[in-house]
């Protein structure tokens, strides 16, 4: 899936309060990945497999090759 930047930055940015350790703990991974998955740049603590960024207009694209976390944070819009 391709998605711009910005627009992932908007979905991560409208996600409530606490949401980024709710993701972690219902996928089981650590809190930095699910930061670093939305633009986050904490690579010592968590890296973000499948998740490749190129420069361009609207703050780039974002080429994710797993959607978990990103289905994630929509379901968690969506209640």
């Amino acid at each position: 899936m391709t998605i711009t930047f910005n627009e992932l930055r908007r979905i991560k940015d409208a996600l409530p309060s606490g949401s980024t350790k709710r993701i972690a703990e219902e996928l089981g991974i650590d809190e930095e990945v699910v930061r670093n998955y939305f633009g986050g740049q904490h690579f010592d603590s968590g890296n973000t497999v499948g998740v490749h960024f190129e420069p361009g207009p609207d703050g780039g694209m974002v080429t994710l090759d797993d959607t978990t976390i990103l289905d994630c944070a929509k379901r968690i819009l969506g209640e």
